[in-house]
Order: structure tokens, then sequence, then C-alpha cells
């Protein structure tokens, strides 16, 4: 399927802008790059909102409760989500935290817990940044009532965009083995859980060829993840790259992959690897979009669909939606 017009009529802007992490941006490319992202006339909705901290190893870790307004009826069900951010940025003000978490409580009526975690820079490196976001997720699981986030008998359900989809695949594989205890579902945004990326197909490869640079992910990637690890690519074990764990007993999962990412191969490969391991998997392949959609308008129809995939298990407790 053809780029969304919304997308493809400001591709041009992304022209010799450099890649995602090869900055910096002169004042131009800085303008341009923001007009790339503008949503004209696009208001996330509503919610009740109240920022949190939680307790971690290394310290305290920046959350946010999402949750209905008081006057509508709430779920008893949670979702704790993590942005991405290639492990070096983002924040709980990004679109991707707090569109998602808006779009999420509108559609669904479960509240959702937004966490934010150390990012691998000055020093920092794998596994703080899991360890911040499996701490969080342990928190919450223990002690929803004192957040207000559903009740102890409502399903709890944890998800990630690309760095933050790494994350919290990380975080359900450690809690499995220190505790047994699994969340009810898992949604993973166009994630990057392979050390080494998968080959992409001849199809994604041609795809691929029209997108500009500054779009792209392909060449970064080994030097990102090198930078989250703190060191060589073998160094890697299950948690910082679960494509290389055992899989046996990983909870349902839905998987979002964007049709237009140099990332889709890891989402593609962790699927068929989960559905070898036996657990409950779909793939949701979002056409006509790029890498890193849930920053985008949840009124667009790409990313308005994804939403929808990943409203779908909190209202109903089902994996995808019936055909």
């Amino acid at each position: 399927m053809p780029l969304h017009t919304a997308i493809a009529s400001k591709l041009h802007l992304l022209e010799d802008l450099p890649k995602g992490f090869d900055g910096p941006l002169t004042p131009e490319q800085e303008a341009r790059l923001a007009r790339f992202h503008e949503a004209p006339g696009y208001a996330p909705p509503a919610a009740e909102v109240e920022p949190v901290t939680l307790p971690g190893r290394h310290g305290e870790v920046p959350a946010r409760v999402y949750s209905a307004a008081r006057s509508t009826p709430a779920s008893d069900r949670c979702f704790v989500w993590v942005h991405g951010g290639g492990w070096v940025f983002g924040d709980l003000d990004m679109a991707e935290a707090d569109w998602t978490a808006r779009e999420l409580v509108a559609r669904s009526g479960a509240t959702v817990v937004s966490v934010d975690y150390r990012k691998a820079v000055n020093g920092t490196a794998y596994p703080v940044p899991l360890d911040d976001v499996a701490d969080a997720l342990a928190w919450v699981r223990d002690h929803r009532r004192e957040l207000g986030a559903g009740t102890a008998e409502g399903a709890l359900s944890v998800g990630g965009a690309s760095a933050g989809a790494n994350l919290v695949a990380g975080a359900v594989l450690r809690l499995r083995d220190e505790s047994g205890w699994a969340p009810a579902h898992v949604v993973l945004a166009y994630p990057a859980v392979h050390a080494v990326l998968p080959a992409p197909s001849p199809q994604l490869t041609e795809l691929m060829a029209g997108v500009p640079s500054a779009a792209r992910l392909l060449g970064d990637f080994a030097r990102v993840f090198e930078n989250y690890l703190g060191g060589p690519l073998s160094t890697a074990d299950g948690y910082a790259a679960p494509a290389l764990a055992d899989l046996r007993d990983f909870p349902p999962t839905t998987v979002l992959n964007a049709e237009y990412d140099d990332l889709r191969p890891s989402g593609e490969a962790f699927t068929a690897a989960l559905a070898t391991a036996g657990t409950d998997v779909r793939q949701v392949l979002v056409r006509g979009t790029l890498h890193g959609f849930l920053t985008r308008p949840g009124t667009e129809e790409p990313t308005d669909l994804a939403l929808e995939a990943m409203a779908h298990h909190l209202t109903t407790g089902k994996t995808h939606r019936p055909s």
C-alpha cells in the first residue's frame, strides 16, 4: 500500500536531513522536521492525569496515571505503557507516551500507567533502563490500588513502542524468570528485539528505497543498540535482546509492525518465534505508515487502526479482534 497521504505529502521536508541519530540539525532543518510532525486540528482526548514516582533499584522512576474522566464509568483493567526513543531520548511528554495513553483511555476505559526510564547516556547503559521498567511493572502489579489503577482482579497488561517494546519484552521475561508472574497481555509496537536485525525481504527493501534516510533506522541500529548495551553486540543476553531468550510461557501478545520500517523484520521474526514457543500471538501489519506511527495523530487512519487493535484486548480481554 502507498504511504498515507498525510505522510507522503510531507516526505519532501525530510530530504537531506541527517538520519535520526546523526544530528545536530540546523535551525532550518529543525523547522522542517517540526513541520513534518505537525498535526493540525488534532486534539488528543481528555483524561484525568496524575504524575507519580515509582520506586526502583536505581531511584525513583517517573510515571503518569491516566484515567477516564470521573463522570465516565472506569474499567477495572490496567495497561502499563513504555515509550521508545532509541534508549537515548524521549519522556512522558512525547506524543508516543502522552497521546497514546490518552487515546487508549478514551477507547478502552482502562487506566494507563505511562512509565519513563533512565536513558543510555552519560555512561548509563544496560541493564539500568530495563531495571527501571521491570521495577515499575512489578510495583504496579503489587500496588495498583494505591495508584487507583483498576482493581487487583482486573487484567494487568503491558506494552511499549520501539526501544520501549524491547524494554517491555525484557521486563516480562525477567519477571517470568524471577517470580513466575506474567501480565495478561503484551503489546509490542514496531519492536527492536534483536541484537542483529534479520535481513529484510526483497519486498521491504523495495518499499524502503523511496523513504528518505531521516525516516530510516537501518544504518543506525547496530550503533544505537551497542550504545544501549554499553558494549559490543556479542554481549547481549536474552533480556537485552529478547529474541535471544527462551520464549516458552511468554504471555499472549500483539505485535504491531509498520509497513514502511527497517525494524519490521525484527517484529516479524519475533512473532514467528513466539508462535513456535506456543504463545497466543497476532501480528498486525499497519499499512501505509512509517516507524513511530504512534507519534502521529490518532485520527490518521493507520494510527487509528493500530490504536483500535491495542484497545481491543483492554475492553474484551481477547488477544485480537475476531475476523
